[in-house]
């Protein structure tokens, strides 16, 4: 369980600091407010990828086994 924890963690703030940078970037640009935008997008992100990679984490481990077996 500690190991699930840790790694939802760790995957929610790397792909959600990521995602909501680029979307901020799409979205307005590289602008002077860039990137308080963007930290403002991310703690809100943030919060959401946790929960969802807590949940769906063994779920998609287990598909990805699945899938990588047949191949």
């Amino acid at each position: 369980m500690k190991h699930r924890i840790i790694f939802a963690v760790l995957m929610s703030f790397t792909l959600s600091l990521m995602m909501s940078a680029w979307i901020t970037y799409l979205n307005i640009g590289l602008n002077a407010d860039f990137v308080s935008i963007w930290m403002h997008a991310w703690v809100l992100a943030w919060p959401a990828a946790g929960v969802i990679s807590f949940i769906a984490g063994p779920f998609l481990h287990g598909l990805a086994y699945k899938i990588a077996a047949k191949l």
